[in-house]
């Protein structure tokens, strides 16, 4: 039984410029962690803030553990569905939300642990746990209510089913490793020089794909830096850009259509996230451009929105934003029956979603893309990340790979 629960809040300082953007120019990287043990086996789970409001969230984790205690991990996992789908309606937490914000995060943390500790239980990694695991098995861990009109439990199992006899020929992935792009190339606060540095040395560490921050108050310097970037990592080259929601829609219709010239491989957050219709407007006016989004996507309900709208090419839910890894998959099976490749935003750094991207492509039949790499916090892992010639390297410890120092 979960006889020991701990709250922590971790915050984390940053080296200068790095982590910063169009909105958060001096962000302070942090955790609300959630630690559940049960027989001496501890599972630790994540909820990604910046700073100030951190303590909310590890106020709302503890409400969320708390109804936890004395419940079996296997007991739980075994319709986990259910218990996050009361957890998240709880009439005073659902008040402040619903499904988003401070108590959203709270369970995330809570959910995350939750999957880490069973995970460890089993004396296995995350995606293996999950690979294992049956269609049926898989959709008793989800929550699928209010997504009744584009996804119903028959149809979920039914998805699984239809790439179980195919998982085999995907599971090659483990051994030559997922992917990654370089998110770390053009900060916001970095100087062109920087930027053309940094774009060289990840080019010389495999990596093929890279991200740069834009949302200057001048767009001429974003101009010149997205060249700067596309210069220096040739035509082959993944470009994207991030504006982290600072453009006004006509903001980003204009600087959208500027920038086509470098040929970006997609354009996130333009805008703000919880305009839909603006995202639905801005696809058509610069379309081929693609545009990516979902680091502030809350819930399994917006991402259905945006992806009935089809203004988004690239889903980037992070399961450390959302309700956690249960909300995770259930996104991920949205985006796959609307045929949305799922590229993870990595408030984690990508420890957790190592393992969930290695699950969407084998179990699920997603499109082994990339993930996004953030080096910044590795040090404060017990078992950090490990990404060799710009390919991360397949996990084997049990669990999510979330424990902190």
């Amino acid at each position: 039984m979960i006889d020991k629960i701990q709250i922590k809040d971790k915050r984390f300082e940053l080296s200068t410029g790095a982590g910063s953007d169009a909105i958060h120019k001096d962000p302070q990287y942090s955790y609300a962690v959630t630690e559940l043990t049960e027989n001496g086996l501890t599972g630790t789970g994540l909820a990604f803030t910046l700073g100030e409001g951190n303590e909310l969230v590890c106020s709302a984790a503890k409400f969320y553990a708390d109804t936890l205690k004395g419940r079996g991990i296997e007991e739980l996992m075994g319709n986990f569905g259910e218990t996050f789908k009361t957890l998240s309606n709880e009439q005073q937490f659902r008040w402040l939300g619903p499904h988003k914000g401070v108590v959203h995060l709270g369970l995330a943390a809570v959910t995350n642990a939750c999957f880490d500790l069973w995970a460890k239980k089993r004396g296995v990694p995350l995606w293996k746990l999950l690979i294992d695991l049956s269609p049926e098995e898989i959709v008793n861990t989800l929550d699928l209510s209010y997504l009744e009109d584009v996804l119903t439990r028959e149809e979920a199992i039914e998805m699984l089913q239809d790439q179980f006899g195919s998982k085999q020929s995907r599971s090659g992935i483990l051994n030559v490793g997922y992917p990654g792009y370089d998110t770390s190339v053009g900060w916001f606060n970095y100087d062109d020089e920087k930027v053309r540095e940094n774009c060289k040395r990840a080019i010389d560490s495999g990596f093929t794909a890279m991200k740069l921050k834009v949302g200057s108050a001048d767009p001429q310097r974003d101009i010149r830096r997205a060249n700067i970037v596309r210069e220096v990592a040739g035509d082959q080259a993944k470009v994207m850009l991030d504006a982290n929601q600072q453009w006004t829609l006509p903001q980003a219709i204009s600087i959208c259509n500027e920038l086509k010239n470098m040929n970006p491989y997609w354009v996130e957050e333009p805008t703000h996230p919880d305009d839909v219709l603006a995202h639905q407007t801005l696809a058509k006016a610069i379309s081929p451009v693609k545009l990516a989004l979902g680091e502030h996507v809350p819930n399994r309900i917006i991402f259905k929105n945006y992806l009935q709208t089809g203004c988004t090419s690239f889903a980037q839910v992070d399961a450390v934003r959302v309700g956690g890894v249960s909300e995770f998959i259930t996104i991920s099976l949205m985006c796959k029956k609307f045929g949305v490749p799922v590229v993870p935003h990595v408030g984690d750094m990508g420890q957790l979603h190592q393992h969930l991207v290695l699950f969407n492509h084998i179990s699920m039949g997603h499109e082994a893309l990339f993930l996004e790499h953030i080096p910044h916090l590795k040090q404060h892992f017990v078992n950090p990340i490990k990404i060799e010639n710009g390919v991360y390297i397949t996990p084997q410890e049990p669990g999510s790979s979330c424990d902190l120092k």
